[in-house]
């Protein structure tokens, strides 16, 4: 399995639905991983997998923002195609019950 560190700058779309779909809620502490880098410098990142790839991605207030945007933009569905016949419905709402 290959095992990529993903910074936000380098961020796709799929790696961020897979991101959004192993932490709805956002992610925890208990989900973090640290490490130090071969360069030296210590990283936290999260972890999500395909089934061939294994991808850490830094964490950073721009990947929060992103994840929250995305799940924001998942929430809004518009459908300009609903044709509804509404031929013949009562649209007052007069209720013949009293």
């Amino acid at each position: 399995m290959r095992r990529i560190i993903v910074d936000y700058n380098k961020l796709t779309p799929e790696i961020l639905n897979l991101l959004v779909e192993k932490f709805p809620d956002g992610y925890g502490i208990r989900d973090v991983i640290k490490f130090t880098n071969p360069k030296g410098k210590y990283v936290e990142a999260v972890e999500v997998s395909t089934e061939d790839t294994m991808y850490l991605v830094k964490i950073s207030d721009e990947l929060v923002d992103s994840m929250e945007n995305y799940e924001e933009e998942e929430d809004i569905t518009i459908n300009d195609d609903l044709d509804i016949d509404v031929e013949g419905v009562d649209l007052e709402g007069d209720n013949d019950d009293d």
